[in-house]
């Protein structure tokens, strides 16, 4: 027997057999079938010339029963040359229907791919940002690669496998007991043997081809996590390249030995599949033989038998792992419209209505805040290490109420935890307070549409990300249709024009991973010439000076400078200059605002702004101010 067919074989055997033991939810099946609709003209062609395909498997074999006993042993030589070029359009036509099966495939998988990727990737883009705090990136991603494209198997191999296969295996059984039912009797008897030897293998296959996956995992992880930027910088200062090469070699050795085991079990199985097939050919042979001699059977019919019962293999085989195959594409389809039923904290009403643009006024009305727990926002099977319990993690803001006028700059300042964060967080509805009402330009930000509010406010923090791409288009992310002077002249104002005239590349230089390839201080730039490009009317910054140099720290100031006038601003103060123009000062403690007032007011008075200013700000301080 040849090797043709032994692919679907080892992916059948390769299969994670534990798909079979796990319990689907009510209404997957027909929740599947839903997405093949748009498809379903494309199915039903797909199906019609699989069977004709599959139909075709017993021709050939018949046309040499008829070659050998009426063409060669009747001695007619006309004969022999229309059943032969009636084999030849046989195989042709067999040829044809392949290719034109195979396209039919892709088109349907690669369809079904594009709809649930279009369809996950939007419902992802569309989470609150509390699902991307809890969620692992590849565990995400592999949902939207791996699980999407094993789901697709269920319209294709899956179901042209099992379709094909079982239509050949009635009509080559039928055709064998036709011709002999004594031999096709006989032949049958060995075939439980390669079944319950192939169902050994491949439950060794399964087990060892799931820890290789793990095992693969690990050094994608492993690759990942120290070949990008900040991995790769923090091994180099730690000078960690021996026990890193250790931990590797560990690693890559483990998929090795798995993998010596996975092709030592496959040529075991290999061995079956040409053994068993050989041992019944000879039965046919044999028994066959002995038939034809005693003038039970002619020798077109013997021949017809040997070449249907080799055809008859892989069919059989294909229909032994049907039901791995189906729950392991449904298995599949599950995990995906596991992500489809997760929904965001943050919905955007029927009735919202868009947020005025030059909409300025910032109204925090008593408002109350906990972060989500883990089971309202996120899925355990996409995070890193299995969520074993979800809790509230307490009240982070308690009774916050203040009002930023159209143009006026309020500073939040206080020790690390006290909710300066969160509050500008609740700004643009990354997250929703769970009592009390955020108001921007007099409206409830939960009445209003996502697009608008979001147009409406613009950030920028301590660690601004950049898309590893050119300057231009990290620029026109915040406003596509901005021609290059608009370009040039946020640029001008956020004062990194020079820098970029200077590059060779100009405005089609590519930042890098994460903009790493420009200093912290250009980078801030660069984030607060994209603000000016989006031109928000209220402006939020994070620490946007945090961790900045003298020098970078000046230059950035005199951009945000430009950023902020005329404009509503809600700053988390970090450096004293800041803090010295802001309109009024909030200070945060304990997810309260335990003082408000000016930098004069509040150092006046005492406390625990004066404390912060002596501790974090005095060495910003001029001296006269002292």
């Amino acid at each position: 027997m040849s090797m043709m067919g032994m692919g679907p074989a080892f992916r059948a055997m390769r299969t994670d057999r534990s798909a079979v033991d796990q319990r689907l939810a009510r209404g997957t099946v027909r929740r599947v079938f839903r997405y093949a609709g748009p498809h379903r003209t494309l199915i039903a062609l797909f199906l019609v010339f699989t069977v004709v395909d599959a139909g075709l498997v017993v021709v050939s074999p018949l046309l040499v029963k008829r070659i050998v006993d009426h063409g060669i042993l009747g001695g007619d030589g006309r004969l022999v040359t229309i059943l032969a070029l009636a084999m030849a359009g046989v195989a042709l036509a067999d040829a044809l229907l392949s290719v034109v099966v195979g396209y039919l495939s892709s088109r349907i998988g690669e369809g079904l791919i594009y709809d649930l990727r279009v369809q996950v990737f939007a419902h992802v883009q569309r989470q609150s940002l509390a699902f991307f705090t809890r969620t692992q990136t590849g565990a995400l991603v592999s949902r939207l690669n791996n699980d999407v494209i094993g789901a697709q198997r269920a319209f294709t191999s899956t179901l042209s496998g099992t379709v094909s296969n079982a239509i050949s295996v009635v009509v080559v059984g039928i055709a064998m007991i036709a011709l002999s039912w004594q031999v096709t009797l006989l032949c049958l008897l060995l075939f439980p043997v390669l079944f319950l030897s192939s169902r050994w293998v491949g439950n060794r296959l399964a087990g060892l081809t799931r820890e290789q996956m793990d095992g693969n995992a690990d050094m994608g992880n492993a690759m990942t996590e120290r070949f990008n930027v900040g991995g790769a910088m923090l091994l180099k200062l730690f000078g960690r390249r021996d026990d890193e090469d250790v931990k590797f070699a560990s690693k890559a050795g483990r998929v090795r030995d798995l993998g010596v085991q996975i092709s030592l079990i496959q040529r075991v199985f290999v061995a079956a599949m040409l053994a068993v097939p050989a041992l019944a050919t000879a039965l046919v042979y044999g028994v066959g033989g002995h038939l034809a001699l005693d003038g039970t059977l002619t020798v077109g019919t013997l021949l017809a038998l040997a070449t249907l019962l080799v055809r008859l293999l892989g069919p059989l085989q294909g229909l032994s792992n049907v039901r791995i195959d189906v729950m392991t594409a449904l298995v599949s389809f599950e995990r995906v419209f596991e992500v489809l039923d997760l929904p965001s904290l943050i919905q955007e009403k029927p009735d919202a209505v868009a947020l005025p643009p030059t909409a300025s006024r910032l109204e925090f009305d008593h408002v109350a805040f906990t972060y989500p727990r883990a089971d309202e926002i996120s899925l355990a099977s996409l995070e890193g290490v299995a969520r074993k319990e979800s809790r509230d993690s307490g009240q982070v803001l308690a009774d916050i109420s203040f009002v930023a006028e159209p143009g006026q700059m309020i500073a939040l300042v206080g020790p690390s935890g006290a909710g300066k964060t969160t509050v500008t967080h609740l700004v643009a509805r990354l997250y929703d307070a769970e009592r009390g009402v955020v108001r921007v330009g007099g409206q409830d930000v939960r009445d209003v549409t996502l697009q608008s509010l979001e147009d409406a406010v613009g950030y920028v923090t301590q660690d601004a990300h950049m898309f590893h791409d050119t300057i231009r288009a990290n620029l026109l992310y915040a406003r596509p249709e901005a021609g290059d002077q608009e370009i040039w002249d946020a640029l001008e104002a956020a004062q990194i024009a020079p820098l970029v005239r200077g590059l060779p590349d100009g405005l089609d230089t590519v930042v890098g991973d994460r903009g790493y390839r420009l200093s912290g201080g250009e980078r801030q730039r660069l984030a607060i010439a994209r603000l000016l490009l989006k031109a928000p009317a209220i402006v939020v910054l994070d620490e946007a000076t945090a961790h900045l140099d003298s020098e970078s720290e000046a230059a950035v100031q005199r951009a945000l400078d430009a950023a902020l006038e005329g404009r509503t601003s809600l700053v988390i103060a970090h450096r004293l200059s800041t803090v010295r123009n802001a309109d009024r000062i909030l200070v945060l403690d304990g997810g309260k605002i335990s003082q408000a007032g000016t930098h004069a007011e509040l150092l006046a008075s005492g406390g625990l702004y004066a404390d912060l200013y002596r501790t974090q700000f005095i060495q910003d301080a001029p001296a006269e101010a002292l």
